[in-house]
């Protein structure tokens, strides 16, 4: 088996983690045989290492090694990429051409973002892990592929199985052997040594002195989460190095360079949210219903006053009421004027105006639309085009509202 060091310098691998070194000696153990490997850890962990450590240790390694990004191959062109297409198969496949399995034949192609596959492609993919055998799109003939695959997804292939985004079958198929790279903030003593590196890289790329963090910086790289994990540091490295002048870094100075720590902090799922509108109509609804009910409070409110005539009385009886409509400051800053009634005023006129008072207007959506149509077609003299424009609806939307509401 080939010295671990020995890798980790040929393929510019930092860091002594024990779970990074027990992934890069499962790496080095199943390079010679043909087994599907899957490589999984988060976005930015370096994923693209291990398939071609195992390319360069298999007895494929003088063959091609194709590295594919499933995630970013649109959909109806992705069967086209890896498996080919006859002439006229499709619009624009004005040629025969091969596909990345007939072309890495006798070698190894690394699927990045595997987890992205679509399910049709995901068929004809297990296809070839079972027998080796393809079709191109258009054509009814089968070939034969002689192909080493590896792949990676940083997506949690059990929840992609429960969702029905991923085949049960093919995930098996590829992870013969899984290899789990971890995450940068699991590997608290690589931090530092990693961001030495890339700070060394980045003064001989610039060509200017290499940057040195004082050790309250170090501190606060090492308790920062890194989402990003090794891409964020790297990039972190090289802003600092291009950005300031004083090669020494401060604690301070990099937490200015580090996005707030806010956005790492674990989410609950799950949890049902009190206002959780699904639609624009809930949230309208709701709005509608709170007006209404404060309406109604401030109906009672004043007819209490005309009843009683004394602001003192009607505040110190609903003082909570009017703490719910006008809220604690306003309440207290708020002049409310006392609404003088004559006393020689009939109880049944006085019973009279009440009952107007009281009479709810209706806040239905349905008659408020209803009420806008009909006067818009009142004032377009009923030509449809017209209304429609001024409703800022289609003509024909405004027909089907017309047949509907039958007006």
């Amino acid at each position: 088996m080939e010295n671990l060091q020995a890798l980790k310098q040929r393929f510019g691998i930092i860091g002594n983690d024990i779970h990074l070194n027990r992934a890069l000696e499962k790496a080095v153990r199943v390079a010679p045989t043909d087994i599907s490997v899957l490589v999984t850890g988060e976005s930015g962990v370096g994923k693209e290492n291990i398939p071609k450590i195992i390319h360069s240790l298999s007895h494929r390694k003088h063959a091609k090694y194709i590295a594919v990004n499933c995630g970013a191959i649109p959909e109806g062109t992705i069967d086209s990429e890896l498996f080919g297409h006859e002439k006229g198969s499709f619009t624009g496949a004005t040629q025969d051409r091969k596909g990345y399995f007939e072309v890495a034949d006798g070698g190894t192609i690394f699927l990045d973002e595997v987890g992205e596959l679509p399910l049709t492609t995901q068929v004809r993919l297990l296809r070839v892990l079972e027998n080796g055998e393809f079709i191109k799109v258009g054509s009814s003939k089968s070939q034969k592929t002689d192909v080493r695959i590896v792949a990676a997804t940083n997506v949690n292939m059990q929840v992609a199985i429960e969702k029905e985004r991923f085949r049960e079958d093919l995930y098996y198929r590829l992870s013969t052997v899984e290899i789990h790279l971890p995450a940068l903030r699991d590997r608290n003593e690589d931090i530092h040594l990693l961001f030495r590196k890339f700070a060394a890289d980045f003064a001989q790329k610039y060509r200017m002195p290499s940057i040195r963090l004082e050790e309250d910086a170090i501190n606060v790289l090492l308790n920062y989460r890194f989402p990003g994990n090794i891409r964020q540091l790297k990039n972190l490295a090289e802003q600092i190095s291009v950005i300031e002048e004083s090669r020494i870094i401060t604690g301070a100075k990099l937490q200015q360079y580090l996005p707030n720590n806010k956005g790492n902090l674990p989410a609950v799922i799950g949890g049902k949210k009190e206002n959780d509108f699904s639609t624009e109509r809930d949230i309208m609804y709701k709005i509608l219903f709170d007006m209404r009910n404060d309406i109604n409070d401030l109906k009672k409110l004043t007819l209490d006053l005309m009843k009683s005539g004394n602001i003192e009385d009607v505040q110190e009886e609903n003082h909570q009421l009017i703490e719910k409509i006008y809220g604690n400051n306003e309440a207290q800053k708020s002049n409310v004027e006392v609404l003088k009634i004559s006393q020689n005023s009939s109880t049944e006129k006085e019973y009279d105006f009440i009952e107007t008072i009281e009479e709810d207007e209706s806040l239905s959506l349905q008659d408020k639309e209803i009420e806008m149509i009909q006067k818009s077609l009142e004032k377009n003299n009923n030509k449809r085009k017209l209304a429609a424009k001024e409703l800022g609806i289609s003509e024909r939307t405004l027909y089907r509202k017309i047949k509907q509401y039958d007006l």
